[in-house]
């Protein structure tokens, strides 16, 4: 008698479609608002540092931002500002952090596959930057960024300069993620829920890593096992259906999110 085998999958959603660039604008900024709460819950704000940008889906060469110098548990969508290319606020009555502009802008000059990118000055991510050292396979989470990452282990100070965004862009690469030197995270994905949850789970895979590394030598997962929950818990609809998640309890419990006026 024969058998045969079938991979099981997930049942993750698709992607939601939009009818038009008016409505996909207001999905994107409802989900970048939610990201910046969810980030306040999490703790990863601190002082003006800290930004989540996403593409206009009707001028992609702009994007959404939060504005500089408000707490991230406060944002609403009424209080995201549009950026041009050349830094200027062009829709939105508050300021945009410098270092937002030159990090974010280089980033979406250099990476057009790239919708939204996260930076957080979180604990756990700028105590793994600390180490120069990139997130290991410690435990299957953090396998969606096995072999997709890098570290920038230069520190030029405030990145308020353009040439230094160019050189985090850069070590970027092709990447969803760069841990920069004494600095933080850069995450990045084809949707802003991918970009804030891969943030989310780098920085928890990070705890995980530098709690096991203190308490002694972690058995690493292979290369090859390695890969194959990179294929696995790296999925862009994973990280999507993920963040849905977060989204459906941060508009649940802090419904003014969604203010548009």
């Amino acid at each position: 008698m024969s058998t045969s085998t079938t991979r099981a999958t997930l049942d993750v959603p698709d992607a939601p479609a939009f009818d038009s660039p008016e409505d996909e604008r207001r999905h994107r900024k409802q989900q970048l608002a939610a990201a910046l709460r969810i980030f306040g819950r999490l703790g990863y704000d601190e002082g003006v540092a800290g930004h989540i940008t996403v593409r206009d889906p009707e001028f992609p060469q702009m994007f959404w931002c939060n504005p500089f110098g408000v707490s991230f548990g406060r944002i609403s969508v009424k209080d995201l500002v549009l950026v041009d290319e050349d830094g200027s606020v062009v829709e939105g009555t508050r300021a945009v952090n410098r270092g937002a502009f030159v990090i974010h802008s280089a980033i979406h000059r250099r990476r057009p596959d790239v919708v939204a990118a996260a930076h957080a000055h979180s604990i756990n991510g700028r105590a793994l930057a600390a180490l120069g050292s990139p997130l290991r396979p410690v435990v299957q989470e953090a396998c969606a960024f096995f072999e997709d990452q890098a570290v920038y282990s230069e520190y030029n100070g405030l990145a308020l300069e353009e040439e230094e965004g160019e050189r985090m862009a850069a070590a970027l690469g092709e990447h969803r993620a760069v841990a920069l030197a004494n600095h933080g995270i850069i995450t990045v994905g084809g949707s802003l829920e991918e970009a804030a949850y891969w943030f989310i789970s780098f920085d928890r895979a990070a705890q995980v890593q530098l709690l096991a590394e203190a308490a002694g030598t972690p058995a690493y997962l292979s290369d090859a096992d390695a890969r194959t929950a990179h294929r696995q818990f790296g999925s862009p609809s994973l990280a999507r259906f993920s963040f849905q998640i977060l989204w459906d309890d941060i508009v649940h419990a802090q419904p003014d999110l969604l203010d548009e006026k």
